[in-house]
């Protein structure tokens, strides 16, 4: 565990102890599945690159041979920020509980940026990553559950908004979001998306009230 994820465990015990854990039921198509929460660990990097990656690109088509070099990049890049002594950063992931093993499922990222063109210049606001579920365990509530628990962090961190990004046509995504409170922020709009044809980004916010950490 680095250093984040340890100073973390020292201020919430719920969130990296599974004795202290409340499993979460979610139901679809007449099964139940039991997510825990955890921080990732360099152990489960491989999972998280497969994961983020498949649901990012994919590996069929004109580009898939370039598939194996955007996963080693993705887990490149993880264990560089899990290996970072930055205070406020932290890999969530998902674990199906009833599977026989620690299987991983879910993974999203929350670290604290500074102001630009989205939000007030110089200030730090929590901005959330990174979303991925393995196409299994999809609308199953995992997703749901580690937007839950990035709420509570970001409020053990002492902020009261939490935000994001999502691209407009990703409606399944845009729907999560909305039925989690999120809010339109800003829709942003830059010359490729109109010349190339690309989908514009949405900025998201959701005011976190106190209530959400209990």
């Amino acid at each position: 565990m680095n250093k984040i994820n340890t100073k973390l465990a020292l201020t919430t015990p719920w969130f990296f102890h599974p004795s202290d854990q409340l499993p979460v039921n979610a139901a679809a198509n007449q099964a139940f599945k039991q997510f825990q929460i955890r921080a990732a660990s360099p152990a489960d990097l491989t999972n998280v690159a497969e994961i983020i990656t498949e649901s990012f690109h994919s590996p069929n088509g004109i580009w898939g041979w370039a598939f194996p070099l955007l996963r080693l990049g993705i887990y490149e890049d993880l264990r560089h920020r899990l290996a970072s002594p930055a205070p406020h950063h932290v890999c969530l992931v998902a674990v199906d509980t009833t599977a026989p093993t620690d299987n991983l499922v879910g993974i999203v990222e929350l670290g604290v940026r500074f102001g630009d063109s989205w939000t007030q210049i110089g200030k730090s606001f929590p901005y959330l990553s990174n979303l991925a579920v393995h196409p299994r365990y999809r609308r199953l509530g995992a997703a749901s559950e580690l937007l839950k628990a990035c709420e509570k962090v970001a409020l053990l961190w002492g902020f009261k908004d939490l935000y994001l990004h999502v691209l407009e046509n990703n409606h399944q995504a845009r729907q999560l979001y909305f039925n989690a409170g999120y809010q339109v922020h800003q829709v942003e709009s830059y010359w490729n998306t109109f010349f190339l044809g690309r989908s514009r980004q949405i900025f998201l916010h959701k005011y976190l009230p106190h209530s959400s950490i209990i």
